[in-house]
């Protein structure tokens, strides 16, 4: 009940349209869960670990020096929660659906920057340093993400195997148990590889998931 009601706290906080949408926790694997659509608020899962999509005001200490992005470990985090906004200038809109091999952004829902990524170095592995940029209005290719769908699965829906292809870096949005020590203690890393391996592989757990509504 606690979550439900964080859950519609959020949307209230949004101002989104909350007719038909609905909270869902994580559950076992399954083909069956709700879709995800544009304006759907989710948190996504690192399959192996279980850690969640992090971003808090924080800045890296070397690199882009932009906000950090980290794997957490506990479930009810608030930084955790991504809202899927479309690719700038096309006509995807609130409610539709997202096909495989669709282009799209995160927009981190606490401090409404982006999921970016660029050739700087990671802190820890030394790979593509994964961050959050830009806000509202301040939006660039670095923002952009192609949904792979894992299996036979054309559409994503919650607990679905999914690769995040960065457009601008050819990386694969990646996680693994190597942990911060100062900047965010006991979080993994997050970064980008060019190659697809067993820890780029994400899930859409918890989340509100709005309505699909049919293109006009």
């Amino acid at each position: 009940m606690a979550l439900a009601f964080f859950g519609l706290s959020i949307f209230l906080f949004l101002n989104l349209d909350l007719d038909g949408a609905s909270f869902s926790p994580a559950s076992a694997a399954s083909d069956s869960g709700p879709e995800i659509t544009y304006g759907s608020v989710v948190k996504l899962m690192h399959e192996r670990t279980k850690y969640r999509l992090h971003s808090h005001d924080v800045p890296y200490g070397s690199g882009s020096g932009q906000q950090s992005v980290t794997g957490f470990p506990n479930v009810d985090d608030a930084n955790s929660y991504w809202i899927v906004r479309p690719q700038p200038g096309t006509n995807a809109k609130q409610g539709d659906s997202i096909k495989t091999g669709t282009i799209f952004r995160l927009q981190h829902m606490k401090t409404r920057k982006w999921l970016h990524s660029h050739l700087h170095a990671s802190p820890i592995s030394g790979n593509l340093e994964v961050s959050c940029f830009g806000g509202e209005n301040e939006s660039d290719t670095g923002d952009y993400w192609r949904l792979m769908i894992e299996g036979s699965g054309k559409t994503w829906k919650q607990d679905q195997r999914i690769r995040l292809h960065h457009v601008d870096t050819n990386g694969y949005l990646h996680s693994h148990d190597k942990r911060y020590q100062r900047i965010a203690g006991g979080q993994q890393e997050v970064c980008g590889v060019r190659e697809k391996r067993a820890d780029n592989v994400w899930l859409a757990a918890e989340g509100i998931y709005l309505p699909v509504t049919e293109s006009k």
